[in-house]
């Protein structure tokens, strides 16, 4: 697939859910004529809560982790604990929260990478989205931002492109990992571009922004939150934003769909997930909880800050948006060929 992937065929696919998440969807919707928390006997958390993040730190997914567990930690008086859990693609994280009691004490935050693109990428993965967990919400889109280091003899994105042609197989992107949202950004602007370059995969954002800071590897996809401070410092180009519309916050950098790529966009999103089996009552408590530190004054500042689009919606929300996620990214990763590294 490249510059053919044609808005048509990917509308199809958004309208294309899967019949698990469909059923599932259904099932939440139902939950939520649970009664309101004044009926209900305990309110969550009632102990310690550990929020599972599947990457190194340094990157968005911890960023936007502890923004809302500091808030709901702050407005319920019971700690919620971000841990790193970085490795296998976010398997490491996501299978030992499958393998968790099913009582609120532990969430896992999904991505498009491990929710959308794992199950096609992996021939047997270690875990079934669909059968091991609930959605909960989702709590924030970012935008990706297409950035290379300043050695790179490029000033924008149609210079990039047209280097990276002529010498391909001779730039190196680095990612938080395989299947990461930078490395599923890169890998898509790849297959609509032509152009051919070397995936290097971290143990997260943290770790891989050390090498391109350094020149060591050239380029990489990541989200504002991480990436901002370097660009305003000059130790990093924007070239190009994965959203249809320019953000506020890089005004001057456009996107990739206004360069010619009229339907490409991508961004990265996460939400909350608990292991399968979670009481109904108690799926619907957690996303209250979230859906109050996602409007406190301190998260949509740090989002806005970001660009952060700032979720909170309700579990069949979120697992019908996962179901779209899954459709179009199913067909990405198979026109693009994206394997484990």
């Amino acid at each position: 697939m490249n510059a053919d992937i044609q808005a048509s065929t990917l509308t199809q696919t958004v309208l294309n859910s899967r019949r698990d998440f469909v059923q599932l969807a259904g099932s939440l919707a139902a939950g939520l004529m649970i009664p309101t928390r004044t009926a209900r006997a305990a309110a969550w958390p009632t102990k310690s809560v550990r929020f599972l993040v599947p990457f190194a730190p340094g990157g968005t997914s911890e960023i936007v982790a502890r923004s809302v567990a500091a808030e709901i930690t702050r407005q319920s008086g019971q700690s919620v604990f971000v841990e790193n859990k970085p490795g296998g693609a976010g398997t490491v994280a996501m299978v030992e929260a499958a393998r968790s009691a099913p009582d609120g004490s532990t969430l896992v935050l999904g991505h498009v990478g491990t929710l959308a693109v794992n199950p096609y990428m992996m021939s047997n993965p270690p875990y079934d989205v669909n059968r091991d967990f609930l959605p909960v919400t989702m709590l924030a889109k970012v935008p990706n931002v297409f950035v290379i280091h300043p050695d790179v003899p490029a000033k924008n994105f149609q210079e990039f492109v047209a280097y990276a042609k002529k010498n391909p197989g001779k730039l190196d992107y680095g990612s938080a990992g395989n299947a990461s949202a930078g490395h599923l950004a890169m890998e898509y602007l790849k297959l609509v571009t032509g152009i051919s370059l070397v995936h290097i995969p971290y143990r997260g954002t943290g770790p891989q922004l050390t090498d391109l800071l350094a020149g060591r590897t050239q380029a990489s996809s990541a989200g504002l939150p991480a990436l901002g401070q370097y660009i305003r410092a000059g130790k990093l180009r924007a070239i190009a934003v994965g959203t249809q519309q320019r953000i506020s916050g890089l005004p001057d950098v456009p996107t990739v769909a206004e360069m010619g790529y009229k339907d490409f966009e991508t961004s990265q999103w996460y939400g909350v997930l608990v292991p399968a089996g979670t009481p109904p009552e108690l799926v619907v408590q957690i996303q209250e909880e979230c859906l109050r530190a996602l409007k406190s004054s301190s998260v949509t500042e740090r989002f806005a800050t970001d660009n952060a689009v700032g979720g909170g919606g309700s579990p069949a929300e979120f697992a019908a948006y996962i179901a779209k996620e899954q459709k179009i990214w199913s067909r990405i990763v198979k026109e693009a060929h994206i394997r484990p590294d």
